[in-house]
């Protein structure tokens, strides 16, 4: 199995294991604010970030354009750091 095809199994695996519409999941947004976070605060605030802004976006309905708008402001936190 390539690593696309394995990750995209595991993504397929999880989403049923946790009801969650696959088609809502983006993945490429998720590891971009994942290697965001690492290089621009510490390796381990990448699963952090990526937590909260899941937990944020949910409370705000869990929409692709919460997600979006919740990795955009973690992003900017992220490459704005000094």
């Amino acid at each position: 199995m390539t690593d696309d095809a394995e990750l995209a199994g595991w993504i397929a695996e999880l989403c049923a294991a946790l009801d969650v519409d696959p088609a809502s999941v983006d993945a490429t947004l998720v590891l971009d604010l994942a290697r965001d976070a690492a290089h621009g605060v510490a390796r381990p605030a990448a699963p952090l970030t990526t937590f909260l802004v899941g937990l944020a976006a949910g409370r705000k309905g869990g929409a692709k354009a919460a997600i979006s708008e919740m990795a955009e402001i973690a992003t900017a936190l992220a490459n704005n750091r000094p």
